[in-house]
């Protein structure tokens, strides 16, 4: 019976998986380079929890921004444990970038990064997919030079501006 049937179900399952796949960056390749990245002004709220529930509080410091009517600029979310050493659960500064002369809305707190030498995986994919993809290619780089990822990890993500189109995803370790 499925001997008959494998062209509709490929048609009718695996085609769109692949294409959705492929529409979200999963096929788009990763460069890691060595570079200086920073400095970074931004506005933010601590999260210690699971790495599952990272969204929501992401969400909340968008509203905040929102309230103030301060204008919100990449997404940044500072990674300060390792989730792999306490099975998913991480403390993170979840928040966005800001200018300058921006006010810090209400509820946040204001982070800074110097310039500073690192390693940075950037990929242009869907925010759901792009940080795997990021870690799995910064990981594989280092692992070659015999190094392994250290935390504190930056990681950015800057829209594309249309809901068609897919961001970049920056993830930056310090050298």
């Amino acid at each position: 019976m499925f001997k008959k049937q494998w062209p509709v179900f490929v048609l009718a399952f695996v085609l769109p998986l692949l294409a959705v796949f492929w529409w979200w960056g999963g096929f788009n390749s990763v460069s890691v380079i060595e570079t200086e990245a920073g400095p970074y002004r931004y506005a933010y709220l601590d999260y210690d929890g699971p790495i599952s529930n990272l969204r929501k509080s992401q969400r909340t410091a968008l509203d905040k921004f929102t309230a103030a009517k301060v204008a919100a600029g990449d997404t940044i979310s500072v990674i300060l444990t390792d989730p792999r050493a306490a099975n998913g659960k991480v403390r993170v500064q979840l928040g966005y970038t800001l200018a300058n002369s921006a006010p810090i809305p209400e509820g946040l707190k204001e982070g800074r990064i110097e310039r500073r030498p690192v390693y940075a995986a950037q990929v242009q994919a869907a925010v759901l997919l792009a940080p795997s993809k990021a870690y799995q290619a910064l990981s594989d780089t280092l692992t070659s030079r015999g190094l392994a990822i250290v935390m504190p990890t930056v990681e950015l993500y800057r829209p594309a501006g249309k809901a068609s189109r897919i961001g970049t995803f920056t993830l930056e370790m310090n050298r």
